[in-house]
């Protein structure tokens, strides 16, 4: 079973994951909106196309399952992740002179991030799964997404500043180090770590289809699935807007509105942390709560963050702290309960629960992604900024109201640490 440290030290990978793929949600993005004065829907499909190619994310789990080396995927992943993302990086500079050309290149560099992202990320979570022991499979998971959040927070802010005053090369050479350090890191965190653990693969008696509709056939797997997409689908809704509209409606310079991302992610890490503390080591209410919770203030930041921008408060920061802040209470109640259920149903299937599991984030994410940046550039078209970016933001308040009160249907209110689930039938 896997030790304290060692979970840390997956943490990390968590944290590099995060690093690299919140340069292509935050920055790139506001680059092409703002800077080049292209629609919101191009970035948003590039992302889209990262988050849709993760659907292979329950074949690289499978793959994981059966191959007995999780390692080998998690570095492979780790590598095409960061590659994808200096190519994104560079595809923006070429988007600038040469805009087919940077289009092709960009296209490609987001395809490789998704999937760099979905057998990294897959492989990292089956290990976690399958090497941690039970009763530290929710604290494990909070301590890897805090990590994670901890990365995109401080390369986020870093970022941000080294940015000022922006120019191509510039952008070149942040994006490289970030792209670079994260391979290293990651490296560094899994050497030997899987050596140390039984690892429980099995020889794929079956084909990979047949073994994906055995998990999807249990009762809480399925369950859990829909859940998910709903309430990913309200979370990233803002995620390729929220730039876009504090730099075309408060005047935020790139520098200031790649803070803002990581002020943002500042309050996940706070909301995370949290209730990871409350929940997890004092036992203070069940998950059910505090993804309930979760759900609802995040509803309400965002009416807030969607009145701003009418009565033209400069409020903009601490509202998307708040933001941050509930959509970190919600998100770790639900690791928790992915975590413990990964383990449950046939065995040695954790990857390929872990794989359903975020390739419905992943689908929700690059959905939620471009409805919104769609639904901005629709508006705009008859309607003011502050109004179009409003009804958007009032919308997904409205989804998260939804994903509420699903989760009051779907899971159970016992002791926080179960994290049990009963059938959505």
């Amino acid at each position: 079973m896997l030790s304290w440290f060692a979970i840390f030290r997956l943490g990390l990978v968590q944290m590099c994951l995060g690093a690299v793929v919140v340069l292509t949600t935050s920055t790139l993005n506001r680059l092409m909106v703002v800077e080049l004065a292209l629609p919101a829907v191009l970035p948003g499909a590039l992302v889209a196309l990262h988050y849709g190619i993760q659907i292979t994310r329950p074949s690289w789990g499978y793959r994981s399952d059966t191959g007995g080396n999780r390692t080998r995927w998690i570095v492979l992943g780790m590598a095409a992740l960061a590659l994808g993302g200096f190519g994104a990086a560079l595809g923006v500079v070429v988007l600038q002179s040469a805009f087919w050309a940077g289009l092709a290149l960009s296209i490609a560099a987001y395809g490789l991030i998704g999937l760099g992202v979905g057998a990294s990320g897959t492989s990292l979570l089956a290990l976690l799964a399958t090497a941690t022991h039970p009763r530290r499979r929710a604290a494990a998971a909070m301590i890897t997404w805090l990590m994670m959040i901890l990365g995109i927070a401080l390369t986020a802010g870093v970022v941000g500043g080294l940015l000022e005053p922006y120019y191509p090369a510039r952008l070149l050479e942040v994006v490289g180090a970030v792209c670079l350090a994260a391979v290293a890191l990651t490296l560094l965190a899994v050497a030997g770590v899987e050596r140390r653990v039984q690892a429980r693969p099995e020889p794929a008696p079956q084909p990979f289809r047949q073994g994906l509709r055995e998990v999807w056939a249990e009762p809480k797997a399925r369950a859990f699935t829909v859940f998910v997409f709903l309430a990913m689908t309200a979370y990233f809704m803002q995620e390729l807007i929220l730039e876009p509209y504090a730099g075309l409606v408060f005047g935020f310079t790139p520098g200031q509105s790649t803070s803002l991302s990581g002020a943002q992610n500042g309050g996940v890490f706070l909301g995370m942390l949290a209730v990871g503390i409350a929940a997890t080591g004092l036992g203070l209410g069940a998950l059910r709560s505090w993804v309930i919770a979760g759900c609802l203030g995040s509803a309400a930041a965002l009416v807030v963050i969607a009145a701003l921008g009418q009565v033209g408060l400069g409020l903009l920061v601490p509202a998307t702290i708040m933001l941050g802040l509930f959509n970190g209470m919600f998100a770790v109640a639900a690791i928790g309960s992915m975590m413990a259920l990964a383990g449950e149903g046939r065995g040695a299937r954790e990857g390929t629960r872990m794989g359903l599991w975020g390739a419905a984030q992943a689908l929700a994410a690059g959905f939620g992604g471009l409805t919104g940046a769609a639904a901005v550039d629709l508006l705009r078209l008859g309607m003011d900024a502050p109004d179009a970016f409003g009804l958007v933001f009032i919308a997904e308040a409205g989804i998260f109201v939804a994903a509420a009160l699903m989760a009051l249907r779907i899971m159970e209110g016992g002791p926080a640490p179960a994290g049990r689930l009963v059938p959505g039938e």
